[in-house]
C-alpha cells in the first residue's frame, strides 16, 4: 500500500524523529515490497513461541528461565486458521527485513487486543531471545514500561542510554539486563489511534542513529495496513485514545 509523502512528514513530526524523510521513504518502499511476496509456510509453529518466566505477580521476566509452555497467539484469532497463520508469516517476514537493515539484538512487533482493563499489548513477531509476551495497557504499567506507555499514549520514544534514563527517573522494564539502549515506536491508524507498537533494543548505548531509525519509522508506518487487516474478533472496536 503507498503512504503519501506527507503522511509520512506528520508521523516523523509527532514522534519527534529528527531523520530524512528520503530515508523513510525508501524503508516503506523496500518494507512494503516484502509484504507482498508470498511466504512458505514455516518450519516452526507460526502460532507459538517461546517466553520467560514471570516473576512475583508477574511484573518481571525471570531472564534466561523459559516457561514450560510456549506461548500461543490462537486464542488472539478465535482459533487457528491459514488467514491468520499468512499474516503470521507476513509480519515475521517484515521484522526481520527491517532487522537486516537495523541490526539491532532485539526487534518485536505488538498489536493492541482487549477491551477496559483488559487492554494488552500481544507480542506477535520478533527476532531475538525469548520475551515477555504481553503488556498490560493499564496506567499503572504504563509507570514501569515503555511499551505499555506507547501503546496507551501513541508517542514513541528513542533511549540512547538505558542507565541515564532510569537515573533520571524514567520508567523502564527490564526483560533483558544487557539492553544500554531502545526504540518504542507506536503503530497508528489514519485516525491516529494506535493499533499497536514495534520495539527494538541494543546492547550498545545509542545504536539508534537516524539511519537506524528511519527503518523503524518505516517499519511502524508499514504494518498500520496488516495490523488493521488482522482477523482478530471485535478487532474493528478499538477506543480512541486517551493520551492522543
Amino acid at each position: 500500500m503507498m503512504i503519501a509523502v506527507n503522511q509520512l512528514a506528520d508521523y516523523l513530526r509527532e514522534q519527534a524523529l529528527a531523520i530524512e524523510l528520503v530515508d523513510v521513504q525508501i524503508a516503506v518502499m523496500t518494507l512494503n515490497a516484502v509484504l507482498e511476496v508470498e511466504k512458505s509456510p514455516p518450519s516452526t509453529d507460526i502460532f507459538r513461541y517461546p517466553v520467560p518466566v514471570l516473576g512475583p505477580e508477574g511484573s518481571c521476566s525471570l531472564f534466561d528461565e523459559l516457561a514450560p509452555e510456549p506461548y500461543d497467539l490462537s486464542w488472539l484469532f478465535g482459533g487457528r486458521s491459514e488467514e491468520a497463520a499468512r499474516a503470521l508469516r507476513d509480519l515475521a517476514a517484515v521484522v526481520e527485513s527491517a532487522n537486516d537493515k537495523v541490526g539491532a539484538d532485539w526487534l518485536g512487533v505488538y498489536v493492541r487486543a482487549g477491551e477496559g482493563e483488559d487492554r494488552k499489548l500481544v507480542k506477535l513477531a520478533y527476532t531475538g531471545v525469548p520475551s515477555r509476551a504481553e503488556f498490560p495497557l493499564t496506567e499503572a504499567f504504563a509507570q514501569i514500561s515503555n511499551n505499555s506507555r506507547v501503546g496507551l499514549t501513541g508517542w514513541g520514544v528513542v533511549i540512547d542510554d538505558v542507565e541515564a534514563w532510569r537515573s533520571s527517573g524514567g520508567g523502564y522494564y527490564e526483560c533483558d539486563p544487557r539492553v544500554r539502549s531502545e526504540v518504542c515506536l507506536p503503530v497508528l491508524d489514519s485516525e491516529g489511534r494506535v493499533l499497536g507498537i514495534l520495539d527494538a533494543e541494543s546492547s550498545e548505548t545509542a545504536f539508534f542513529t537516524p539511519e537506524r531509525q528511519a527503518w523503524l519509522a518505516g517499519l511502524a508506518l508499514v504494518l498500520a495496513t496488516p495490523f488493521a487487516a488482522l482477523p482478530i474478533p471485535g478487532g474493528d472496536d478499538a477506543e480512541a485514545d486517551e493520551g492522543r
